[in-house]
C-alpha cells in the first residue's frame, strides 16, 4: 500500500488493516489503529508505521481510545517463511523474553547483528523493542482484568525489574500503572470460574480480523478432542473449548467461548500456575484459533475461481486452526495416518491416558497434560494396538523432535522441516504436509492426496489441477473443499 492509500484506510475507519499497519498524528504524539473513532488528522500530520513498536520507538504513545496495542496480528507473519516471518513468530512467542536476542538468532541460523538489522530494516523496530511492546500490552491486560499487584505484574509480563515497569508503561500509554487500572473496564475485574471449574482465571478477548466462522472451526476440533487433554462442552452455538497446556514455565488451562457474528473477538480464560506464561499461551491459543488470519484476502484470492467462489461465499471467514503445542500436533498427525479422524483419536485417547503426564488436580474432564516427545521415544507403545511398523515410525518421530534433528517451533523453517519430516521411516506426504500446515502454520498447504479433500471437490465442481491459482490461501481452499455440502445428488 502507498501512504495515500493507507490514509484512505484512516479516512474510512476501514478495520480490515487493524494490525497491518498503524498511523500515528505528529500534533498528539499519539498512535492509532487505522479504525480508530477519533476524527481523521489532516493528511501533513500523519505518519504510518509497519508495527507498534516501531510508533512507540518514535516517541508516539498508545491511543487510549482505540487501544492499538489488542488489535490482531499482521496476517503476513503467517503467510511469509523468510527470516523476519520467522522471528516475528518467534518473538510473540516470547523466545526473546526467554532467551535473550542471542537465543533468537541462533533459532533462526542468524547473527545477532544480522537479525537487528534486518527488523530494524523492514519494521521499524528490533527484536527487544518488539518484545518490549508486546510485555506492556501484557502488563496492561494483567492491571485491568486481575487483582494482582503490580510487582506481581511486572515479572509475569517479562519485565526485569519494577522501574523498568513503571518506565516502559509512562513512555507507551502516558500512564502510571495505577491509572492505567482505573482506566480499565468499569466493572470488577474479571476473575469468575470456567465452564469446566471452579477457579478463577485470566479473562482476554482474543481479537480476529473481518468475520470469523467458529460454527466450523469448533467443528474441527470437537472432532479431533482427545479426552483428558481437550474437550468441547455446551450446546452448538454456544460451546466451550477446554484444553490443558504445556508451557515453558509451568502449565495451564485454556477455555474458549463459541461467538457467532461479527464480534471481533473469542472470549478466552487462561488459568496458569505461572503467569509468566501468559503472553506464551496468548500466542498459542490464536495460532490454534488462527485468529491472525486475513479472511478478506482469502475471499479474494480464492474467490477468482469459479468453483470455489461459492463456498467462499457460504462459509465467510473461514479458519485454518493451527496448534498449541508443534510436538503434539505431529505425534497426533502420526496416530491419525491411514486410519480415520474416530480412529485416530481413539489412538490419541489411549496415548493420553498410558503417557499423559497427570494433572495434580483434575479440572472437570481435563486430567492430563499431552505426552512429551522424549517419553514417547523410548515407550513400549504396546498398549495402543498399533502394528509394529506404526510404533516404530511414532518412535521415530518422538525422537527427531527429543533430539532437535527436527525442529517445529514457532521460527522453523518449513521447507527444511518438511524435509527432515519426509527423511523419517514411515512419513509421507501427507502427514508432512499435515503437520507443516497445522503445526507451522502455514496457510499454503494442499493435501491434494487426502480422501475427503478429493470428495468435496468434487462435490463442489473444484478442480485441484487448479491450485496454484489459489496460492498464498491453499491451505484455506482445502478447508472450503473439507466442508463443501453434500447434496442427494453429489453425494459420494
Amino acid at each position: 500500500m502507498s501512504e495515500d492509500s493507507r490514509y484512505e484506510a484512516v479516512r474510512g475507519r476501514d478495520a480490515r488493516f487493524d494490525g497491518e499497519f498503524f498511523f500515528a498524528v505528529a500534533t498528539t504524539g499519539i498512535y492509532c489503529r487505522p479504525s480508530c473513532p477519533a476524527t481523521t488528522p489532516r493528511r501533513r500530520n500523519v505518519r504510518f508505521f509497519p508495527t507498534a513498536a516501531a510508533a512507540q520507538g518514535e516517541g508516539f504513545r498508545a491511543c487510549r481510545r482505540c487501544r492499538p496495542d489488542a488489535v490482531p496480528g499482521s496476517a503476513a507473519w503467517n503467510a511469509r517463511a523468510d527470516v523476519v516471518g520467522r522471528a516475528m513468530r518467534m518473538i510473540g512467542d516470547g523466545v526473546v523474553d526467554r532467551e535473550g536476542v542471542a537465543g533468537l538468532a541462533d533459532r533462526l541460523g542468524y547473527s545477532a547483528r544480522q537479525v537487528q538489522r534486518q527488523l530494524n530494516a523492514e519494521l521499524g523496530a528490533g527484536p527487544i523493542a518488539l518484545a518490549r511492546a508486546q510485555r506492556a500490552h501484557t502488563a496492561r491486560v494483567l492491571l485491568q482484568t486481575t487483582r494482582m499487584q503490580t510487582a506481581e505484574i511486572a515479572f509475569a509480563a517479562g519485565f526485569s525489574s519494577v522501574r523498568q515497569f513503571n518506565d516502559t508503561l509512562r513512555e507507551i500509554y502516558a500512564a502510571t500503572p495505577g491509572e492505567l487500572r482505573a482506566a480499565g473496564p468499569r466493572t470488577k475485574p474479571i476473575e469468575r470460574p470456567g465452564r469446566g471449574g471452579t477457579r478463577p482465571g485470566v479473562a482476554l478477548r482474543l481479537a480476529h480480523r473481518g468475520p470469523y466462522a467458529a460454527t466450523e472451526v469448533f467443528d474441527y476440533l470437537a472432532r479431533r478432542a482427545l479426552g483428558g487433554v481437550e474437550e468441547v462442552i455446551g450446546a452448538p452455538g454456544a460451546r466451550t473449548y477446554r484444553r490443558t497446556l504445556r508451557l515453558p514455565h509451568g502449565h495451564g488451562i485454556a477455555e474458549v467461548d463459541e461467538r457467532l457474528g461479527e464480534g471481533g473477538w473469542l472470549d478466552c480464560r487462561l488459568r496458569l500456575t505461572e503467569l509468566r506464561d501468559l503472553t506464551t499461551a496468548t500466542q498459542r491459543m490464536r495460532r490454534l484459533f488462527d485468529l491472525d488470519a486475513d479472511p478478506y484476502a482469502v475471499a479474494e484470492r480464492l474467490g477468482t475461481d469459479p468453483a470455489l467462489a461459492p463456498l467462499v461465499a457460504a462459509r465467510p471467514g473461514l479458519r485454518s486452526p493451527g496448534a498449541v503445542d508443534p510436538s503434539e500436533l505431529a505425534v497426533r498427525a502420526v496416530l491419525g495416518q491411514q486410519v480415520s479422524v474416530a480412529a485416530g483419536r481413539g489412538l490419541g485417547d489411549a496415548l493420553v491416558a498410558a503417557y499423559g503426564e497427570p494433572l495434580a488436580e483434575p479440572d472437570g474432564a481435563l486430567t492430563h497434560l499431552f505426552p512429551r516427545a522424549e517419553d514417547l521415544a523410548d515407550a513400549p507403545l504396546t498398549e495402543l494396538g498399533m502394528p509394529g511398523s506404526r510404533r516404530t515410525t511414532l518412535r521415530g518421530i518422538a525422537t527427531a523432535l527429543a533430539d532437535g534433528s527436527v525442529r517445529l517451533d514457532s521460527g522453523a523453517d518449513r521447507e527444511r522441516s518438511e524435509r527432515e519430516l519426509l527423511a523419517l521411516r514411515g512419513i509421507g506426504p501427507w502427514t508432512a504436509g499435515y503437520i507443516r500446515m497445522r503445526a507451522l502454520g502455514d496457510p499454503d498447504v494442499l493435501l491434494a492426496g487426502d480422501v475427503a479433500v478429493r470428495a468435496g471437490a468434487r462435490r463442489a465442481g473444484v478442480r485441484l489441477e487448479d491450485a496454484e491459482s489459489w496460492r498464498p490461501w491453499r491451505s484455506y481452499a482445502m478447508h472450503h473443499c473439507w466442508n463443501a455440502p453434500v447434496t442427494a445428488t453429489a453425494a459420494p
